[in-house]
């Protein structure tokens, strides 16, 4: 199975993750990397599973390349019937009220496109004291448990 990350970072946080877990994939998948700036929506491939990996940034938004992604999602209306993912969002409970909002919102738009989304969303808060990695590669284990299961 391929699985491709994506990414929406401001900061660089969130590509760093997706390094972090591709270390940790090793060699059980053919893994690929990608901003999702630089990503078309009418690309993805339903054989891949994606992993989407975002801050937030503002307001609650999505940073500006994730942004792109989103503006181009929404208003192509692509259909992303049969595409498989899992999103982790980054943010900080410092700003409670829009806290990981920007992955929400990408996560929302996602199913409403017709994505099936495996897993819950995974969050990690920067206020906590841990690292992203310490909060997103436990999550991982979890959501490749219950993509081995689909595959069994």
């Amino acid at each position: 199975m391929k699985i491709g990350l994506l990414y929406g970072t401001e900061t660089g946080n969130s590509e760093l993750l997706c390094d972090d877990i591709i270390d940790k994939i090793g060699d059980d998948y053919e893994c690929s990397i990608a901003n999702l700036g630089e990503t078309n929506p009418s690309d993805l491939d339903p054989q891949i599973f994606y992993i989407f990996v975002t801050s937030t940034y503002g307001n609650g938004d999505l940073p500006s390349g994730a942004a792109e992604f989103y503006d181009k999602l929404e208003s192509q209306k692509t259909d992303l019937r049969g595409l498989r993912f899992a999103i982790f969002g980054l943010g900080d409970m410092v700003f409670e009220y829009t806290f990981a909002q920007g992955s929400e919102k990408l996560m929302e738009l996602l199913k409403a496109s017709n994505a099936k989304m495996v897993g819950e969303r995974g969050i990690h808060d920067a206020s906590c004291g841990e690292m992203p990695e310490d909060v997103g590669l436990p999550w991982l284990d979890g959501i490749l448990s219950e993509i081995a299961l689909e595959l069994a």
